[in-house]
């Protein structure tokens, strides 16, 4: 599990990358409220492009950055989702709260909705 973070004035871009479970979410949480903290940005953009595995700590993780963002009126897109933690999170209602894009077959980095 990785976490890098870029910053720029008006996005903060959290690429994720391996494993989100119980084990290993504190620390992707850590580093991610770092950032937002410091940084302030308006939109926070999570990617999910390189996630491997997911259970409910991700949807978690994601709820938990929305409701920091939320504080102070800015907004959270989820990037790069594979059909399957697309689901997950929209079942778990996540899409009334942030954006979700799928990634599109064959291309890393392009969001689709």
């Amino acid at each position: 599990m990785a976490v890098r973070i870029v910053h720029s004035p008006m996005r903060l871009t959290v690429s994720v990358s391996g494993e989100i479970d119980h084990h290993n979410a504190a620390v992707i949480r850590y580093e991610t409220d770092e950032a937002i903290q410091s940084s302030l940005a308006p939109c926070v953009r999570i990617d999910f492009g390189d996630v491997t595995f997911m259970d409910s700590s991700g949807i978690g993780f994601v709820m938990g950055r929305y409701r920091i963002v939320d504080s102070y009126g800015g907004c959270v897109e989820v990037v790069n989702l594979k059909e399957r933690i697309f689901s997950m999170m929209k079942l778990a209602g996540l899409d009334k709260y942030v954006t979700l894009r799928k990634k599109e077959k064959g291309k890393k980095n392009e969001t689709n909705k």
